[in-house]
């Protein structure tokens, strides 16, 4: 980890993002909301259920926090900086799409396509109905992942590429599950990286700051 805590442009992750914010982008006007839907949850195995029943909780807090938590052993984020970061850029996103969540109220596939039988569920999979819009595990892992690629030291900063994918895969057990719609992990992950980044930036902004005027 860093010295000092600061930003690191990680393009590791932030390429592959771009790349899936224009593919996604390209795809939600090309398909329908059933197409995009149907296409993952419709590809299933059973070892795909169980995997990607625990795939989907690295959105979860339950993950999330002690993670963050057990960062704090490293030297170098055991710091004011360090905790107000993982903690405003994980909280502010989350915040943020359970504000849109509740003002759009839309319904889960399960209820937009009234328990049509083609839906592939399992009987221990949690049966959602509203707020689907957007999702709150895809933001989750989107800010989670997107903060541990920009806290990486140049030597491990490759591994932003995994942190992607790790991302991804969380908005892909969101179709598989029958818990979303394409859209809503796409805006979700989308919430996760920008207000995360823009977190990011305005707390280094201000760490610059307080470093300077102690200085002076």
């Amino acid at each position: 980890m860093r010295k000092h805590f600061k930003i690191a442009y990680n393009p590791y992750f932030l390429l592959p993002f771009a790349i899936w914010v224009i593919v996604g982008g390209l795809l939600l006007r090309s398909y329908d909301k059933r197409a995009l839907f149907e296409y993952v949850n419709s590809h299933h195995t059973p070892a795909a259920d169980t995997l990607m029943y625990y795939i989907t909780m690295m959105g979860q807090a339950e993950v999330i926090v002690p993670v963050l938590l057990l960062l704090i052993l490293v030297p170098a984020l055991r710091n004011v900086w360090y905790v107000a970061t993982a903690l405003t850029s994980n909280i502010i996103p989350l915040v943020l799409q359970q504000g849109v969540k509740s003002y759009y109220d839309l319904p889960r596939p399960l209820n937009y396509f009234n328990n049509a039988a083609w839906i592939h569920i399992n009987p221990e999979w949690p049966v959602l109905m509203a707020r689907s819009f957007p999702s709150g595990h895809s933001e989750g892992a989107f800010s989670f992942f997107c903060f541990l690629a920009m806290i990486l030291t140049p030597k491990y900063r490759a591994w932003g590429a995994l942190f992607f994918v790790l991302a991804l895969s969380v908005c892909y057990s969101r179709l598989y599950l029958a818990a979303h719609f394409f859209a809503d992990v796409y805006v979700g992950s989308i919430i996760g990286v920008v207000i995360t980044m823009f977190v990011f930036v305005v707390m280094n902004i201000c760490r610059e700051l307080v470093l300077n005027r102690k200085k002076s």
